[in-house]
């Protein structure tokens, strides 16, 4: 089979089409021929070398996926050979093929398209596992997004309007705020204009946002707390804006707020499994029943993966990047 590898860690250009050995499906394993990926910001973490696949993993960058089932390995109940799904990987979705683990497919949702059902796994999970399973947003509550035209922030509005929250989002200009509200946003922060402490507090009588969803890290660390509400939850899922920072602690015992950090990637598989479960069982619905949809903003043939790459470096994009197969396309 053919696959993105990375030589030498580097820039866009470091992506190389190659061939390599087929993967063999492991205990409890499926071989999914892959229809399509995503580009997430992970993958240019690990190209660029600070992000290794996590050991036992796929060395190919790629967290997702979307394809049929080739093979199964020993003890993979529940699933047949030609069966459409998607999944949610640690590695190796930048392939042909890629081995994953039944605890960590999906069925491709009804209504979606099996090259598109590749944008679904990475951000459902992600927000459905930190937004309700960790901060337990509520209806009525008001939840902060901060990147909301991103992948994850296209995800994580709908489902919050989906359960009857509130939504605040920050963005870059007055276009991706627009898309943001196409999918339900309420208070449209643009980050290049505005401070978003002083429009939260503005747009909830003072009171502040109940759940932020934070991919910034240290850059934003003491102005999301101020922008926390009373028992206030912020769930950090990213370090785009670094991974240091000062915090008085104060601040938080006088909101009676929590901090929580998670990734996915390296996760036991237990946890990934309960996760996908809780995504099939409360995301998959309304997908299906059309109130939730992925924002897919552009596709690449596979090998073209060094363009998809400067689309998400470069920020423009709303929503998901694909990258489909050659014997897909």
């Amino acid at each position: 089979m053919h696959a993105i590898t990375i030589p030498e860690p580097g820039g866009p250009e470091a992506l190389v089409w190659a061939e390599v050995p087929d993967p063999v499906p492991g205990e409890g394993e499926v071989l999914v021929e892959v229809v399509a990926s995503a580009v997430n910001r992970a993958d240019l973490l690990q190209r660029q070398g600070f992000y290794n696949a996590p050991p036992g993993a796929s060395p190919y960058p790629g967290l997702e996926c979307s394809g049929r089932i080739a093979a199964l390995g020993p003890g993979a109940a529940g699933w047949a050979v030609g069966d459409e799904v998607c999944a949610l990987l640690a590695g190796g979705g930048y392939a042909e093929k890629v081995t994953v683990p039944v605890g960590q497919l999906l069925p491709v949702p009804e209504g979606v398209d099996l090259v598109t059902a590749a944008a679904l796994p990475e951000v459902t999970a992600t927000v459905w596992s930190n937004v309700f399973m960790v901060a337990h947003l509520r209806p009525g509550e008001t939840l902060l997004v901060h990147g909301g035209a991103s992948g994850i922030g296209t995800m994580a509005i709908q489902l919050a309007k989906a359960v009857g929250a509130r939504v605040a989002v920050t963005a870059g200009g007055p276009e991706k705020l627009a898309r943001c509200a196409e999918l339900g946003a309420d208070i449209l922060i643009d980050y290049r204009e505005q401070d978003f402490v002083e429009e939260v507090h503005k747009a909830t009588d003072g009171a502040g946002a109940d759940v932020i969803l934070d991919i910034m890290g240290a850059k934003y660390l003491e102005r999301n707390i101020e922008a926390l509400a009373v028992n206030g939850r912020l769930a950090v899922i990213g370090l785009q804006g670094g991974r240091k920072a000062e915090l008085d602690l104060s601040a938080l015992l006088s909101k009676r707020a929590a901090v929580t950090a998670t990734s996915l990637r390296k996760r036991p598989l237990e946890e990934k499994t309960a996760i996908i479960a809780a995504v099939r069982e409360h995301v998959w619905p309304l997908i299906g029943a059309g109130a939730v949809r992925p924002v897919v903003d552009r596709t690449y043939p596979m090998p073209e993966a060094p363009e998809a790459h400067r689309t998400l470096q470069d920020s423009s994009h709303v929503g998901k990047v694909l990258l489909v197969t050659p014997t897909a396309a």
